[in-house]
């Protein structure tokens, strides 16, 4: 698999797969979504804009045509990780663990001693995917965005994010 980093002109791209990977009937068919929580859209295509557009963030990809990515925020102590994605027909297959892979070695680069992410508590199985690739929780919470529909709409009130986080 080889990766890159995503260009505005991945945009379209981008939103299409993130979106058929987190909501809806079609990330039923992936092990791992967000259906059952939210309903709405995940991301939109000026936040992807934006984020390729500054600096302090990168979007790794992986394929052509696209079958997964993630994302990149240089923090002042260490890196977040966000938005790692692999379209539903590609998961189970190795491509999320070769893409953590990529973003930890990328991350690296930055010179940055940690990386963290933000998982919705309910999604065990994913907190215990990334558990098993040395991501420990941390016992930190942080509050769901509940009222910001560009996030998503949930489906339940009781949505929070946990914390994790990697020694690089």
């Amino acid at each position: 698999m080889t990766f890159r980093l995503a260009t505005a002109a991945d945009v379209p791209a981008l939103h299409a797969l993130v979106e058929r990977a987190y909501r809806g009937e079609a990330a039923r068919s992936g092990w791992t979504h967000e259906a059952d929580l939210l309903d709405g859209q995940r991301t939109d295509r000026q936040a992807l804009a934006a984020m390729l557009a500054d600096p302090a963030q990168a979007m790794l990809v992986a394929g052509e045509p696209i079958h997964g990515c993630v994302a990149l925020t240089r923090m002042e102590d260490g890196v977040y990780l966000g938005m790692l994605t692999v379209a539903p027909d590609g998961q189970a297959q190795g491509l999320g663990r070769a893409l953590l892979a990529e973003a930890e070695r990328h991350a690296r680069d930055w010179a940055l001693a940690r990386i963290e992410m933000t998982v919705i508590r309910q999604r065990t199985e994913l907190i215990a995917w990334y558990q098993r690739r040395g991501y420990a929780l941390t016992g930190e919470m942080r509050p769901f965005p509940m009222e910001e529909p560009r996030f998503g709409l949930p489906k339940r009130a009781d949505l929070a994010f946990v914390v994790l986080e990697k020694a690089l």
